[in-house]
């Protein structure tokens, strides 16, 4: 039917104007199609045959640091967005031009023409350009869809505004990667979908198809040599985490041939990227009170950082971990002796008085710019008292902050009781570096609880066990078992273990490993059968700044973490730094009990953590 003819049947129709019903269609048409070419705009997937070099960061991934995003030119928004406003605006003109006399223009050629050529150009544009200002600039990230971040944006405030910038959460999901030393399918042949020329291709190309999950991050070793496996995968590790602001990260980390890596797969670490002088192993990603964070170990021992991070994808699967700080305080208790129990008696009750601490209290604290004592509890044994003094040390460990503190509560106590001697600045009830109940009970630097709950689809497909069965396991080892030994802090599976690898990692001290790893691991199946585990803490004793935090290599892992140095507020980075320890715990407790409970532990280790015998 033509055009005119249909005008005409229109015009006909009792009781219409045929302006307003020519701009209703038109107005209908454009709302139509407005919804269409705007529909989906939440993501940008890449299509199976597009070309991803365009949108993967093949460029950002290179041997040299990677560049921020922020610092690249970035398109003109806002013209293009004014260009849309501005053809919509003269298209809908036009349309109600020839609305309001189409009988006319349908009679005039010339006119028709001019019209139809007007709406031919804006048609094109609608369909090639309309709707693409209006995309979030977030959402033309250079990431395939599998690896899209979820992202909790607030505005940023200007620069005269008094509030501090929101921090902006990037999430990443969990790892694609099988565990190796959980899934034998994690060692057979490569998928034939690798490029047969891999090894001819760049380090950043390889690099690229990691990230999109093309290659498997466990198999480079077996794809290419060891060494470059580590190159491409440091490259791999720290394009994920310049995505959360800690871009470089790794910058000071090892990695060169001073460490045979032959010696070290698989038999010593997983997922390595360098060296303390030890293997580091990346476990990760894990969300930890909602965001995204990557674990480094240092370890000798197979199968810990791969068993980890299958923990790690366990718990992002599910609800993601959540810590919490109870207690914040380093601990040091002075060993004082009177003449008589009577006198020490005297001493006990003094320190005991409100009023006298707040003596202390002023003393200790003129010795530190960020110490502050927070109790003094002392014990009396015969003519001894050991004074259990806690201090907040802000983002350092503490024990030099503590000790030059106590020394001046010593000298406070001297004025008032002049026969007190000092035996030892260190009496025992602290206690450092030792197993005592008193950490266990009272806690010693941060004293964590961390939760998590796995759905039970999760349990079966990952960890490869049932929730009846891990959690039967957990009791009957970690609780009974704990019990029957007569242990003390010791109510779990292993936790010494990652605890102490991210302590060597981090340039925390190892021997207060015997303290810092009291845990007690919980388990149970929810209503509506799914895993519940939490982790028990007590006595982490971490700092980022001082001691062996300042070595480069720790240094380039605690900045992966995101904790280098002080925090914007005192404490904050060693907050983070006990909450990650609780995390790595958490997740290697969940990954053992379930090997365990499904028996595969021992073939696990059998399997992938013997090298063959050499011919």
């Amino acid at each position: 039917m033509r055009i005119d003819a249909v005008i005409a049947s229109l015009e006909s129709l009792p009781h219409t104007n045929p302006e307003i019903l020519y701009a209703s269609l038109i107005g209908a048409s454009l709302m139509f199609s407005f919804l269409v070419l705007n529909s989906g705009g939440s993501s940008m997937a890449l299509p199976d045959g597009g070309d991803a070099d365009s949108l993967n960061k093949p460029k950002k991934i290179s041997n040299a640091k990677p560049v921020s995003s922020s610092d690249e030119p970035q398109p003109k928004w806002h013209i293009l967005r004014l260009t849309n406003y501005v053809v919509t605006f003269g298209f809908l003109l036009s349309v109600l031009k020839f609305a309001s006399n189409a009988t006319t223009y349908l009679d005039d050629s010339t006119s028709l023409l001019q019209f139809l050529i007007i709406w031919s150009i804006s048609m094109c544009y609608f369909f090639g350009f309309f709707g693409i200002s209006f995309i979030e600039l977030d959402e033309l990230e250079s990431e395939p869809q599998n690896h899209q971040h979820q992202m909790l944006r607030k505005p940023m405030p200007t620069k005269e505004s008094a509030e501090p910038p929101v921090k902006v959460v990037k999430m990443h999901p969990p790892a694609s990667s099988a565990p190796v030393c959980t899934d034998t399918t994690s060692f057979k042949k490569p998928s034939p979908s690798i490029p047969a020329n891999i090894k001819e291709l760049s380090n950043g190309e390889i690099a690229s198809l990691v990230l999109q999950d093309k290659v498997k991050d466990h198999q480079l070793e077996k794809l290419l040599d060891p060494h470059r496996a580590v190159e491409v995968r440091r490259l791999k590790v720290d394009n994920q985490l310049d995505s959360l602001g800690r871009g470089g990260a790794l910058a000071e980390l090892p990695h060169k041939h001073d460490l045979d890596y032959k010696r070290v797969l698989g038999a010593n670490c997983e997922i390595v990227v360098g060296y303390i002088p030890i293997p580091v192993g990346m476990a990760g990603p894990i969300t930890l009170n909602g965001e995204s964070v990557y674990i480094p170990m240092a370890t000798t021992e197979g199968c810990l950082v791969a068993s980890t991070n299958r923990g790690c994808k366990a718990i992002t699967q599910g609800s993601g971990a959540v810590s919490s700080i109870l207690r914040d305080g380093i601990t040091r208790a002075p060993c004082v002796r009177l003449p008589s129990a009577k006198e020490a008696s005297e001493v006990f009750l003094w320190i005991e008085r409100p009023e006298n601490f707040q003596k202390l209290k002023e003393v200790f604290e003129s010795t530190t710019s960020f110490g502050k004592l927070l109790e003094a509890r002392p014990t009396v044994a015969g003519k001894n008292v050991y004074i259990r003094l806690r201090c907040f040390a802000g983002d350092a460990m503490g024990m030099n902050m503590i000790s030059k503190g106590s020394l001046a509560v010593i000298e406070c106590l001297r004025q008032v009781f002049p026969n007190i001697s000092l035996v030892a600045l260190s009496g025992n009830m602290c206690t450092d570096k030792k197993a005592a109940a008193i950490n266990w009970i009272e806690g010693r630097g941060k004293s964590v609880v961390i939760e998590a709950t796995i759905p039970k689809g999760v349990v079966r497909s990952t960890l490869k066990t049932s929730v009846p069965a891990i959690v039967e396991a957990n009791v009957n080892k970690n609780l009974i078992g704990s019990a029957m030994a007569g242990v003390v802090g010791g109510f779990n599976a292993h936790a010494s273990n990652n605890v102490t690898a991210v302590f060597l990692a981090t340039g925390q001290d190892p021997a207060q490993n015997v303290e810092s790893a009291n845990c007690i691991t919980l388990m149970e199946e929810t209503p509506e059968g799914d895993l519940w585990i939490s982790c028990t803490m007590p006595s982490i004793e971490v700092g980022t700044v001082g001691g062996g935090t300042g070595l480069p290599a720790q240094a380039a892992c605690l900045k992966a973490i995101g904790v280098k140095g002080g925090g914007e507020n005192p404490g904050d980075n060693a907050k983070q730094l006990a909450h990650v320890v609780a995390a790595a715990t958490m997740a290697g407790e969940l990954s053992l009990m379930a090997a365990l409970a499904s028996n595969s532990l021992v073939a696990a280790h059998m399997t992938h953590n013997r090298k063959p015998a050499s011919k």
